[in-house]
């Protein structure tokens, strides 16, 4: 059985490679004694496998990236010091295991996407350290994505779970650094923010409070310029629902970017901790209510998708639909969310099918399989998927501005052969200009150019 020996919290500033920083390395000497300690206690752990999470390996909006590639390799040669290199063999069996425990949990991830094995500065400037005491290990390096920090921490406990059936010991190394945005000479100048949100990250790491880690005010991060919350909150994640007691080892920013180091030892268990089953039995709540308010449009697209993507066929209209679905056809919107993000959304501005309902099955399976911008659903993520349906009414054209509210209609802008919709109250468009200038993107349509506006009302079935 296989455990987490230890994990660290660890900065990556490029600077503090000797052959990179030329001397500049010596106003981060607190944070390079920190390493040298991480090196020696690694040593000392000898850890069958090192699990490093970094920021600037590949990174998608839906799925995690776990580099497969057999053996890994990297050098500081876009920093200038190209003769510093490594190279690690990978564990193959443990990233198939992390990435099959993740998708029975609803995560998608693997080692699909990029397909390079070159090692990121965020994974090689802590394994320059480690590498200086020990090297009997081997590497698995996982990216950070899109996922809310509540669905990397879940991700991370997958982690957790497929280290326990493998029999070897791990090492994990969350790498990040803080805020970007400590100084006004800093190479992100100067935010309130950043000073605030380090802050808030030390007190929540010294005191183990990975609850913290999730309720943090997005606000808060964004405006702060961080690299490194995700990365953290997915080795959170794996030391889930265990007694964990944190050391802080330092934290320095001279150069306007926080530099956090940290060893979090591991004692036992401790199920006050298991944030992940609080995590699921609210998430179920919540799915269990939206299904219950389900009308018969959104039940009906949930359904198409759902028999579609488990049988690989089209649902048969049902006979059980009140006659307005059946008997009217109009144009329709399916658009489908998970963890309160988009998944995909998929329309028909005026109707091709027979009836509403036709025109809801053909959408919601467009919706979920064909949107550009996303996978296909796949069956794992179906009991995570909240529905949305818009029939539009008739479209009518505008002849001003005025005649627009960004609340009641949408949008159609049309230039010859191209057009672009916007569906009306949407999250973060306020105004008409707003739902204007993102239809026209939408439809690669200049501003300049010499465009027509239709607006329609829609009736939204949730």
């Amino acid at each position: 059985m296989g455990e987490i020996k230890k994990a660290y919290i660890v900065p990556h500033p490029p600077l503090i490679i000797p052959e990179v920083g030329k001397g500049k390395e010596k106003a981060i000497s607190s944070t390079i004694e920190a390493y040298h300690e991480i090196g020696k206690q690694i040593k000392d752990l000898a850890p069958d496998v090192i699990i490093i999470t970094t920021p600037h390996s590949p990174a998608y909006s839906d799925y995690i990236h776990i580099s497969s590639i057999p053996r890994m390799k990297g050098s500081f040669k876009m920093f200038g010091a190209p003769d510093v290199a490594l190279e690690f063999n990978t564990e193959k069996k443990l990233i198939d295991a992390i990435a099959e425990t993740a998708r029975n949990c609803g995560i998608d991830a693997g080692g699909e996407g990029a397909q390079n094995n070159e090692l990121d500065h965020g994974a090689l400037i802590p394994l320059y350290f480690i590498s200086q005491y020990y090297r009997d290990f081997t590497l698995v390096r996982i990216s950070i994505s899109g996922h809310t920090l509540e669905q990397l921490y879940t991700f991370g406990n997958c982690i957790q779970k497929a280290i326990s059936d493998y029999d070897k010991n791990i090492v994990f190394i969350a790498s990040g650094d803080l805020s970007h945005k400590l100084k006004d000479d800093g190479p992100y100048g100067f935010a309130p923010e950043g000073p605030r949100f380090d802050k808030y990250i030390i007190g929540a790491i010294k005191n183990s409070d990975f609850k913290k880690l999730l309720t943090i005010d997005p606000d808060l991060y964004h405006k702060a310029g961080d690299c490194g919350l995700r990365s953290f909150v997915i080795m959170a994640g794996a030391l889930n629902g265990l007694a964990v007691c944190s050391s802080l080892m330092s934290y320095e920013g001279p150069f306007g970017v926080g530099y956090l180091t940290a060893g979090l030892s591991i004692n036992g268990y401790d199920l006050s901790r298991d944030l992940v089953s609080f995590i699921e039995c609210r998430r179920g709540c919540e799915i269990e209510a939206t299904r219950k308010a389900e009308d018969p449009y959104v039940s009906l697209a949930r359904a198409s998708l759902e028999h579609y993507v488990k049988r690989g066929k089209i649902l048969d209209v049902p006979d059980y639909l009140p006659p307005e679905m059946t008997t009217q056809a109009r144009g329709v919107f399916v658009s489908i969310k998970k963890h309160g993000h988009l998944r995909g959304c998929i329309g028909t501005i005026s109707p091709v099918k027979n009836s509403i309902a036709e025109e809801i099955i053909q959408n919601a399976i467009s919706a979920g399989t064909r949107d550009p911008r996303f996978n296909p659903v796949k069956e794992f993520e179906l009991r995570d998927l909240v529905y949305s349906v818009d029939v539009l009414g008739k479209p009518e054209p505008v002849n001003s501005i005025d005649e627009l509210d960004a609340k009641r209609y949408g949008v159609i802008v049309t230039c010859g052969y191209k057009r672009g919709l916007l569906l009306p109250d949407l999250e973060g468009v306020d105004t008409p200009e707003q739902q204007i200038e993102i239809a026209l993107s939408k439809a690669s349509i200049d501003i300049n150019e010499d465009y027509s506006i239709e607006r329609f009302e829609v009736i939204r079935h949730r």
